[in-house]
This record gives structure tokens, C-alpha cells and sequence, in this order.
């Protein structure tokens, strides 16, 4: 299993983004690796977990609205937003949630 984002103490942000496939990768894969590389040095990101079966499921972690406004406006990531809406994604969501209170537990 892969280890979970390590956040620091609420609060902070979630964006959930849901999301159902298109047929065939048509560059998918590269793509979503270089946009969590991109991520990951973006000020004020904490982490990502992801999930993908029938439908796909990442929650990505952030220190405040504005790192996330940050993202959303990237030119990397706008171009991987618009080949979603073109090529990869015949369905998807985004929330974005305030984190106030987490609970764990480890084995």
C-alpha cells in the first residue's frame, strides 16, 4: 500500500478531483506523472493521494486557497486541463474542502 500524504495539523485544503476515463491513454499516463511532479514544487502543496479503478479519485493537499489558485492557473497544468476536457475524461469533478480535523491510525 502507499503511504499517505504527510499533512501537517489542520487546517488546511483539499482538492478532490473525481473523475471517469475515456478509452485508450492518449499521453494520459506521461501527463498525470508530469503534472504530480509539477505539483509537488508548486508553493504551498502538502502532498497527494491517489486511487483509479472504474473511477478515479486524487486528493490533492494544500497550505491555503491561494497555493491552489496558484495551481489551477498554471500554463502546464491549464494544458493538461484542456486536453482533459478533450481527450481523457468523459466525466469529472472537483471539490475543494477546507481540512479542520483529521484522525489516523497506523499498525
Amino acid at each position: 500500500m502507499e503511504e499517505f500524504a504527510n499533512t501537517p495539523p489542520p487546517p488546511y485544503y483539499a482538492v478532490i478531483f473525481t473523475s471517469k476515463r475515456k478509452e485508450g491513454d492518449k499521453g494520459y499516463r506521461e501527463m498525470a506523472e508530469r503534472m504530480m511532479e509539477l505539483a509537488a514544487q508548486q508553493p504551498g502543496f502538502l502532498g497527494v493521494e491517489s486511487a483509479r479503478d472504474q473511477t478515479g479519485i486524487t486528493v490533492s493537499y494544500w497550505k491555503d486557497l491561494e497555493s491552489i489558485k496558484q495551481w489551477k492557473e498554471n500554463a502546464n497544468h491549464r494544458e493538461a486541463q484542456r486536453l482533459g476536457h478533450k481527450a481523457w475524461y468523459s466525466a469529472f469533478k472537483t471539490r475543494i474542502c477546507k481540512v479542520e480535523r483529521e484522525y489516523s491510525m497506523t499498525s
